[in-house]
């Protein structure tokens, strides 16, 4: 069964970094990432969640009142011969 990531998409790069600090002020892990093209062709900046954190990271948008398109779940593309030159 393939690896499912969980995306936060946002119309812009502010909206990503304020969500970012206040995820990290509650004790959620984030990592910010670049939007995977199969997402969006929006903001090119996302945030990689847990999926058991999808729940708290919902609750803090609402909360905070911070702005995202929406949280996509993308298949994890594993490719073995990416960014090999030999």
């Amino acid at each position: 069964m393939p690896e499912i990531q969980h995306y936060v998409l946002f119309p812009n790069h502010d909206n990503a970094m304020r969500l970012h600090r206040e995820l990290k002020k509650i004790g959620v892990r984030a990592t910010i990432a670049p939007t995977p093209r199969a997402a969006s062709t929006c903001c090119g900046v996302s945030l990689l969640i847990q999926e058991e954190d999808v729940g708290k990271v919902e609750t803090c948008v609402k909360e905070q009142r911070i702005d995202i398109l929406k949280i996509a779940e993308i298949e994890k593309d594993v490719n073995p011969r990416r960014d090999r030159y030999c």
